[in-house]
């Protein structure tokens, strides 16, 4: 059973327009992490943050799911701050962000714990924190981070789950910000303070509706099909799927 760390957070109301990414047809086993930048020219942050597989099919996030249709039901998120020791964990279910607990643990013990937090908490997509410098560049650790992800979104994709890349710059500050206003005490802010900064890369998805997110896409056809289909419907939320 996780220790649910204190004090939440209200999903902000989603913002801006969606557009399309263009179809990737490379086929090797490494995962695609969508780039930035396309025939020389930067791309906006929200053409990033959707993937077309080809048959006009598209692999949106939680936050765009519920901006491109109110009434969408299901999808709940995991944000992950990842240290090179500890790392954060936060959730979003509902209108509400959390922050879950700081897990110490590294390599594929560490990917099978996501797995596990995933599935009791109905999990179906990752928010990996990406790391990055005062003027929006890449660092040594983000590099350090996309092998991570890249290794996970495997992992995850197997079950039809989506892992996702989000600038988190400056959360650390704001995670240690709102603590303070929060009241938590001095003495406990530094063994929960990944597991806010988690929460804080979730409220900054949200905030952006998605849009300024990168889909870590495995090369796989066959996963990329697990996908484009998504997880198994929750018939407590759909029991209209019994009738199907």
């Amino acid at each position: 059973m996780l220790q649910q760390l204190p004090t939440s957070l209200s999903v902000p109301k989603p913002s801006s327009s969606l557009h399309f990414l263009p179809t990737n047809k490379k086929t090797k086993s490494s995962p695609i992490i969508i780039p930035s930048i396309k025939n020389g020219k930067r791309m906006s942050n929200s053409i990033r943050a959707l993937v077309s597989l080809g048959d006009n099919t598209i692999i949106p996030s939680n936050a765009q799911r519920h901006k491109i249709d109110p009434k969408w039901r299901g999808g709940f998120s995991c944000g992950v701050d990842l240290g090179m020791s500890r790392t954060g964990i936060a959730l979003s279910k509902g209108f509400t962000i959390r922050p879950l607990t700081v897990l110490e643990l590294r390599g594929e013990k560490l990917e099978l714990r996501l797995l596990q937090i995933a599935e009791e908490e109905e999990v179906d997509e990752f928010i990996v924190g990406l790391p990055k410098s005062a003027d929006g560049k890449e660092t040594p650790q983000s590099n350090k981070v996309r092998s991570v992800a890249g290794r996970f979104a495997v992992r995850a994709a197997e079950r039809g789950w989506r892992v996702f890349l989000q600038d988190e710059y400056g959360t650390s500050m704001e995670a240690l910000d709102f603590m303070i206003d929060m009241g938590v005490k001095k003495s406990a802010r530094q063994g929960k303070l990944d597991a806010y900064a988690a929460m804080m890369v979730l409220q900054r998805y949200f905030s952006s509706s998605g849009e300024r997110t990168e889909l870590v896409l495995p090369k796989q056809l066959e996963l990329q099909e697990k996908l484009r289909r998504g997880p198994p419907k929750d018939l407590d939320f759909f029991p209209e799927e019994l009738d199907a």
